[in-house]
């Protein structure tokens, strides 16, 4: 059986996982980055139209910090968007890609003068959403929500399995993680030669680029659906199971 790595927080794997596990492999989750919340944080909407959600962990903690369920959520991507409705905000959109995506919809759907936006965020923040908003004329609070806590190390594990030759693909969804992972590897001097890596944007590409990988993908659009078809189109459905054999028996 074939063997994904997947890099995402904790709470963001557990969907991919499902979609590979459907597929036939087996998974590994590595979380290179761990959420902290704020601890205590109540948000002040006071003089909001809407808030600007960047990532799944924030709209976790926008939830968390906030009891208000009515305010438009304008999320960067599908994951976001089903993340805000699940945890019940009534008025969700999705920009259904990246930052620039998100710029292009908040321009399309809000007035800037009728109040400003909530940008629930991170302590790192991938883009400048506030700052190409802010030379359009709109007011843009940033929250920030919570801290994405990069890995120190590999795990023991992880770096067994790579070293025993039995990861064959890995998943990153962010640039961020891309280097983590590369400076990570390098440390623990462990090789990645026999993986294909499918990055989520060419910025995750080109991040991961800094260590010898049998290919680096690049999924079509910024989103899950996208770098999952990346991986059917060279996996087509099962075939990576016999690949992996082959390349084990060199």
């Amino acid at each position: 059986m074939a063997r994904a790595l997947i890099t995402r927080p904790q709470e963001d794997a557990e969907g991919v996982a499902l979609e590979l596990r459907h597929r036939g492999f087996d998974v590994m989750v590595e979380p290179l980055l761990s959420i902290v919340p704020v601890p205590g944080l109540r948000l002040d909407l006071t003089g909001a139209q809407a808030i600007l959600a960047t990532s799944a962990n924030g709209v976790r903690a926008l939830a968390a910090a906030t009891r208000d369920r009515a305010l438009p959520v304008l999320a960067v991507g599908d994951a976001s968007a089903r993340c805000a409705r699940d945890l019940g905000f009534t008025a969700v959109d999705s920009a259904g890609g990246d930052a620039d995506s998100l710029v292009t919809l908040v321009r399309a759907r809000i007035d800037p003068q009728a109040g400003s936006l909530i940008h629930a965020a991170g302590t790192t923040v991938a883009g400048d959403i506030s700052g190409a908003l802010l030379r359009d004329g709109y007011s843009v609070r940033r929250e920030v929500l919570y801290e994405a806590r990069t890995a120190e190390s590999l795990s023991a594990e992880l770096c067994q399995a790579l070293t025993d030759r039995s990861i064959d693909i890995a998943l990153f969804f962010s640039p961020r993680t891309a280097t983590t992972f590369v400076s990570l590897a390098r440390v623990a001097g462990v090789q990645c030669g026999n993986v294909t890596a499918y990055g989520l944007s060419p910025a995750v590409g080109e991040r991961l680029s800094g260590l010898l990988w049998r290919a680096i993908r690049v999924a079509e659009r910024p989103d899950q659906a996208s770098l999952l078809a990346a991986i059917d189109r060279e996996t087509k459905f099962g075939e990576l199971t016999s690949w992996a054999k082959s390349e084990a028996e060199e």
